[in-house]
């Protein structure tokens, strides 16, 4: 009798392009990838922290590139895709929040907001598509939105508009894409121990109210993501699209 057989989830030959990829989600997901075994170029503004991390990567074994510049720049982005691309897979990771209400927001902040959490994945995810589209390849873009995408909550109201703005960005895109093999997907954590989230974490009343809100108690640790980030990429997930991996703790599920 033959068995089904588990799809793989390596990644030997696939190139992948983690955004923000310096710290946090960004370089839990590039490490995740390259121990799967995909070539990884990370991307950030800080050269010295993403530089740090591929030496890391390559001193285990991986293969990895620190390749600075700042996403919002539509044609640096578009560079680096036509130089050293396609990419298989895209963890579409660059993002930002500055929580105030919504009376009084300040415009700037808006703008950053906008900018980076939609404007710059909408742009980035473009010019991955395109490269994959025009060499006949398959592949997976990974946006990363948030539990926020799928809710709302106080003070959050511009980052909440991006990550749901992110949400149907990404459901449309898949139908686009669909028919060329790639996948699009968002991963939507709750929130997690990271640079920028931790001093959210460090007022007291806000850390009890975001954990009544997770069934399971804890704040998520970005290894706790690191899985999902591989499913997606790899072909584990080859019939995945349009979804929204939910790794929240069970906050939506309430």
């Amino acid at each position: 009798m033959e068995l089904p057989r588990t799809p793989s989830f390596r990644l030997d030959g696939k190139r992948a392009l983690v955004t923000g990829a310096g710290r946090g989600i960004g370089l839990a997901a590039a490490a995740a990838l390259a121990d799967a075994g995909a070539e990884v170029f990370l991307v950030a503004r800080t050269e010295t922290e993403i530089a740090a991390a591929a030496a890391a990567m390559i001193q285990q074994g991986g293969r990895a590139h620190a390749a600075p510049m700042d996403v919002t720049d539509r044609q640096a982005v578009e560079s680096l895709v036509r130089e050293s691309g396609p990419f298989h897979v895209l963890v579409n990771n660059a993002g930002t929040n500055r929580p105030a209400p919504c009376i009084g927001y300040d415009e700037a902040d808006f703008d950053a907001i906008m900018n980076l959490n939609v404007r710059a994945a909408y742009f980035v995810a473009s010019a991955v598509a395109s490269a994959l589209v025009s060499a006949k390849e398959e592949g997976s873009i990974i946006n990363v939105s948030s539990q926020m995408g799928h809710v709302g909550a106080p003070t959050r109201t511009v980052y909440c508009a991006s990550k749901h703005a992110l949400e149907g960005f990404t459901r449309a895109l898949a139908w686009e894409l669909g028919e060329s093999g790639i996948r699009v997907n968002t991963l939507c954590p709750t929130f997690i121990e990271t640079p920028l989230a931790r001093p959210m974490l460090e007022d007291k009343d806000f850390k009890a109210w975001v954990l009544s809100k997770i069934a399971l108690g804890r704040i998520g640790q970005v290894e706790d993501l690191m899985g999902a980030v591989v499913y997606l990429a790899s072909d584990a997930s080859r019939l995945v699209t349009g979804s929204a991996l939910m790794v929240d703790g069970g906050w939506t599920a309430a």
